[in-house]
C-alpha cells in the first residue's frame, strides 16, 4: 500500500538538525553531490529537494513515519522492506509502477530511506525509470552510511548472484543522519563494522576507537576519492571489493543468514589468508587482518556447515571474475585485483579458515 501527502511538517522534527554537520564533496564534475553526516540531518531533505529543482517527489521507506522525512513538496510515500530477499527485478518493477502511478517526470526526484538493499534496489529504479531520474539517499544503517549509499552502484540479486543485473546512477545527494542508527539491532551495527574493518586495509586510517561520526566521514572520503578516480570500476574502484568476493559467495550460502558486512568480515580475514599463501604479504600483515576484523567484535572463521565447493562455484560467477577465480587481494604496493589466482590456493585459505 501507498500513502499520498502534500507537503507539511515532518513528525520527527522537533529539534532541529546540527548547523553545521561534516560534510563530504563526491568530486564528479556536474554531477558532483554532497554526503552531510551528523545528527538530524534528514531534516536537510527539503533543502535538498529544492536545490535539486525537483517538483513532486516518491519518498521509498523501510521506517516509520516519524523517521521518515518529509521533503517538502508534493509527495507520496511508499513503504518497503529491507533485506536480500527482496533485492529483485520483481521489487524494481513495482517501483517503477509506483512513480508511473504518482505521475513522476523527469523533473522529479525519487528519496530512499532506508539500508543498503533499500539504496541499491531503489537506486536501480531511479536510473532505469524515464532513463533516469534523480535520486536522494538517506541511509538508516551503518552499513549503507559508510559504503552502500554512496558511489552510485546499484543493484540487485538472481538466483546465480549477488548484484548481477545493476548500472551506475549516481544520488545527488546523501544524508547520513546519526539518529537514525540509535534503534539499530546489534547485528546491524555488526552488519556496518564489517565495511568499516576492510576499509583499514584500503587506505583508511585506524578507525577502531574513533567516533562514529568520524568513523563514517573517513569512510565515505575514502570512497569518494577512489569514485572521483574511476567511477565506472575499470581499475581502482576494484579495491573497494576487498573482502566481498568470498564475503558475497557466503551470503549466497548461507542464504543470507549471514548479513553482508558480516560476510565481508570474514572474507576480509581470508583476503589476508590468501595473500599470504601467494606470498604477496608477510605473516604480520596476514594476522593484522584477523586482528582488525575481529577487533571489531566480528567473527573470523568461516560458518558451519558452508560447502567449499559451493563457495567456489559462486566466486566464479564474481562480476569481477574475468579469468578464472579473481580477488582483490593486499600485496608490497597495496591492494590490487589479481586474476586467474590458483584454486589449489584458494582451497588453502578457506580450509585455514
Amino acid at each position: 500500500m501507498t500513502s499520498t501527502r502534500a507537503a507539511g511538517p515532518d513528525t520527527a522534527s522537533a529539534s532541529p538538525g546540527p548547523a553545521e554537520p561534516a560534510r563530504v564533496d563526491v568530486p564528479l564534475g556536474d554531477r558532483a553531490y554532497p554526503v552531510l553526516v551528523g545528527p538530524g540531518v534528514r531534516h536537510r531533505l527539503p533543502e535538498e529537494v529544492a536545490r535539486i529543482g525537483a517538483r513532486r517527489v516518491v519518498v521509498v521507506s523501510t521506517r516509520p513515519p516519524e523517521w521518515t522525512p518529509d521533503p517538502g513538496v508534493p509527495h507520496r510515500v511508499v513503504p518497503a522492506r529491507d533485506g536480500e530477499h527482496d533485492k529483485t527485478l520483481a521489487t524494481v518493477e513495482q517501483l517503477c509502477r509506483a512513480f508511473a502511478d504518482f505521475g513522476l517526470t523527469r523533473a522529479d526526484a525519487v528519496v530512499s530511506c532506508g539500508g543498503g538493499t533499500t539504496t541499491d534496489v531503489v537506486g536501480l529504479a531511479a536510473g532505469l525509470y524515464h532513463r533516469g531520474i534523480a535520486v536522494i539517499h538517506l541511509p538508516t544503517s551503518l552499513l549503507a552510511q559508510v559504503d552502500a549509499s554512496v558511489g552510485g552502484k546499484t543493484a540487485v540479486n538472481l538466483p546465480e548472484g549477488k548484484n548481477l543485473v545493476g548500472v551506475y546512477w549516481q544520488p545527488r545527494a546523501v544524508l547520513c543522519d546519526t539518529e537514525q542508527l540509535d534503534t539499530l539491532p546489534a547485528v546491524e551495527w555488526r552488519n556496518g563494522y564489517g565495511e568499516i574493518a576492510r576499509a583499514h586495509f584500503i587506505g583508511a586510517e585506524e578507525l577502531r576507537g574513533r567516533p562514529l561520526t568520524e568513523q563514517i566521514t573517513k569512510c565515505v572520503a575514502l570512497k569518494a576519492r577512489v569514485v572521483a578516480a574511476d567511477e565506472r570500476d575499470a581499475g581502482l574502484r576494484h579495491i573497494l571489493n576487498y573482502g566481498h568476493t568470498l564475503g558475497h559467495a557466503l551470503e549466497r550460502a548461507t542464504d543470507f543468514r549471514l548479513r553482508h558486512g558480516e560476510a565481508v568480515g570474514v572474507g576480509t580475514v581470508f583476503a589476508g589468508r590468501l595473500a599470504g599463501l601467494l606470498g604477496r604479504i608477510p605473516a604480520d600483515r596476514v594476522d593484522e587482518h584477523h586482528d582488525v576484523v575481529a577487533g571489531y567484535g566480528l567473527d573470523t572463521l568461516l560458518p558451519d556447515g558452508v560447502d567449499h565447493d559451493d563457495l567456489l562455484a559462486f566466486m566464479r560467477r564474481d562480476k569481477k571474475s574475468t579469468s578464472g577465480l579473481s580477488f582483490v587481494l593486499d600485496g608490497p604496493t597495496g591492494p590490487e585485483l589479481v586474476a586467474d589466482v590458483d584454486e589449489a590456493a584458494v582451497r588453502a585459505a578457506l580450509a585455514d579458515m
